[in-house]
């Protein structure tokens, strides 16, 4: 894994990368900082909008709220660090690659095979967002992923904005008819969040927000 392009203005998320390897049982004879650069260099490239370095923090966050809930939270914390380390809005494969880079990189700094198995089967969850019953680890991940719908009503609406900035390269109606699609297949569905937190405070405030942005796409155009 070759190095990036530091940024200094993420030592935060720099001293959570060091704590994150260490737990997951990194060598320590192993530099992790290289790795970190890598990882926030491609966190940090241009075509982003929401999926930023500030979107991997608060996935970060959001799991620290979730841990106890899983089964692995090492695993599911290096998950988040690279389930969207290869990003393009014009792209289908970006989770697995993702969970590739997970896989080359993991070993090389001494983690273990099950371990790195584990995270990459994570990063390739994020294509679905549907853990299988019992599946904690996902289920933490999912959660924390998609807890970005339960804001409140203006932090939903920065999301939606920097969304549709990353998808600038889709016409306007294109754009309103997938989205409108994505919606709707989230609203039917019977739980979006499946950890006892998320269930219990993720759930109401998302479907109202996701109700109230579909209803605004379906609205005609000027009204």
């Amino acid at each position: 894994m070759d190095t990036g392009t530091p940024h200094d203005d993420t030592p935060a998320l720099r001293a959570h990368w060091q704590a994150t390897v260490a737990a997951a049982g990194a060598s320590p004879d192993r530099d992790p900082a290289p790795y970190a650069d890598r990882l926030l260099a491609a966190w940090a490239e241009p075509q982003r909008r929401y999926h930023t370095t500030a979107h991997l923090a608060d996935v970060l966050a959001r799991i620290d709220v979730l841990a106890a809930h899983a089964a692995d939270p090492a695993a599911v914390r290096l998950g988040a660090w690279f389930h969207d380390a290869v990003y393009r809005p014009d792209r289908s494969e970006n989770e697995e690659r993702s969970a590739a880079m997970a896989e080359r990189a993991l070993p090389e700094l001494g983690v273990d095979a099950a371990r790195t198995a584990e995270v990459a089967r994570l990063v390739r969850l994020t294509v679905t967002h549907d853990p299988a019953p019992g599946d904690t680890n996902g289920e933490v991940l999912c959660d924390a992923d998609l807890g970005v719908l339960a804001g409140t009503p203006d932090a939903y609406a920065s999301y939606v904005a920097a969304v549709r900035e990353e998808y600038g390269f889709v016409p306007d109606e294109a754009f309103r008819t997938g989205r409108a699609a994505v919606l709707r297949q989230l609203l039917d569905l019977p739980r979006l969040f499946r950890t006892p937190y998320g269930s219990a405070h993720w759930e109401a405030p998302a479907r109202a927000n996701l109700t109230a942005e579909l209803e605004g796409l379906s609205r005609p155009r000027g009204i």
